[in-house]
């Protein structure tokens, strides 16, 4: 199993948790900032740091 199936079955199993203790809002809210901080973060970049992520990437999905 990858990090990110790892990642993304805790993520699902920490979200229903907190839908049982939270206000629905407040689950929203959390999702949201899950989803909007690395997006800030990937736009705070230049272009230059942007060009050079995406390298990384595909060299990494090339390698598998």
């Amino acid at each position: 199993m990858t990090n990110h199936v790892k990642f993304a079955i805790g993520g699902i199993i920490i979200g229903l948790i907190l839908l049982v203790v939270l206000p629905a809002w407040a689950v929203v809210l959390i999702i949201a900032a899950a989803i909007a901080i690395p997006a800030a973060a990937y736009l705070m970049l230049d272009p230059s740091q942007r060009r050079r992520l995406r390298e990384q990437r595909r060299r990494r999905q090339l390698g598998n």
